[in-house]
């Protein structure tokens, strides 16, 4: 893309980077009250069903979901105009789901400064590795990495470790103030968890809140691993590498059904949000379908995006993913007859 579309498109993006008092302030009403109220809900159903409670948990992860969505952008500072109160609301959204603001912050920044980047890979991004490095690495290493990108450690043993545990220690070199708002998130969800749990009773507290935080967190990651995993993605190195190619090239617009939209905050048009972390959620949409260029970008359904799920490993040479089986037929050595036919 050169320098003339590249204009053309900030422009055209320009106006929609603005967030709106009221259309936020609204949006946390319908978010965290909902969430609020289903959560008693489901702790008022024990006593009826466990079956009812976990329906009416799932229908609050999708509100934890949305609830992340209102985090997220505050760590882009577009949920609201003073960055002093998205930080505030960064940090409070962040206890509700586990994610220390200031340091998730730092890491966020720098996946989308380098998201698509092949030289620049690792903070803030799923672990992914070329074909080339894959055959040139230890066993030990090989191994690591197939269990990392098995769907059941990605997607429900991953959520656990990456928001229970990872997520409550500082990162090597943060600054003092980082280091405060991930002590004070983590004081905050202890003492959170210690007032229901002894207030509703521990069984009961867990009973709800378990299947809430593993579901949420389980489609958080898919929606993440999907955004930058599908057919026909971009990857390239740092001297070839584009920022505006990386967005809306690298970043999928995941169609989904307008309820699902609507939970998850718009973030499907993740090739908006990418070219422009500034435009809030509520604009996102508005965004692709005024600005003719982004609605010609890679897309993805629910049922196309399951067969993400096979891809493995980033062919450098034809530039795109493959699964380990492909991988393998490719290092498959040409059989007896074959090789007798060649000249």
């Amino acid at each position: 893309m050169n320098i003339k579309n590249l204009k053309q498109l900030r422009t055209a993006v320009a106006p929609f980077e603005k967030s709106t008092v009221k259309i936020s302030v609204w949006q946390l009403v319908n978010t965290i009250l909902p969430f609020v109220l289903l959560w008693v809900a489901a702790y008022k159903s024990l006593s009826i069903s466990y079956i009812l409670t976990f329906a009416i948990a799932i229908a609050a992860a999708g509100f934890l979901v949305r609830i992340f969505i209102i985090f997220h952008d505050c760590s882009h500072f577009s949920f609201f105009k003073n960055r002093k109160a998205n930080k505030i609301l960064g940090t409070i959204t962040g206890i509700l789901t586990l994610f220390p603001y200031s340091k998730w912050q730092h890491s966020h920044s720098i996946h989308h400064a380098t998201s698509s980047n092949l030289d620049k890979r690792g903070v803030g991004d799923l672990w992914m590795m070329t074909i080339e490095e894959y055959e040139n690495a230890s066993l030990l290493l090989k191994i690591k990495y197939r269990l990392y990108r098995n769907p059941f450690i990605m997607f429900i043993l991953g959520p656990i470790y990456e928001f229970l545990l990872a997520n409550r220690f500082n990162r090597k070199g943060a600054r003092t103030k980082e280091r405060l708002n991930t002590y004070i998130t983590n004081i905050s969800i202890v003492l959170l968890a210690v007032l229901l749990g002894s207030t509703l009773g521990w069984s009961s507290f867990l009973l709800v809140q378990l299947p809430i935080f593993l579901i949420s967190g389980s489609v958080g990651v898919w929606l993440f691993y999907v955004q930058h995993t599908f057919e026909d993605t971009y990857f390239e190195e740092d001297k070839n590498w584009d920022y505006v190619k990386a967005a809306v090239e690298g970043s999928s617009f995941y169609h989904l059904p307008k309820w699902m939209q609507w939970l998850t905050g718009n973030i499907g048009y993740h090739h908006v949000h990418h070219l422009s972390p500034r435009v809030p959620n509520y604009n996102l949409e508005q965004v692709h379908k005024q600005t003719e260029p982004l609605q010609n970008v890679p897309t993805i359904t629910l049922a196309s995006s399951l067969r993400s799920l096979k891809f493995r490993l980033w062919d450098e040479k034809d530039k795109k993913f493959i699964s380990f089986y492909e991988w393998k037929k490719q290092k498959k050595p040409l059989s007896i007859s074959a090789r007798s036919e060649m000249p």
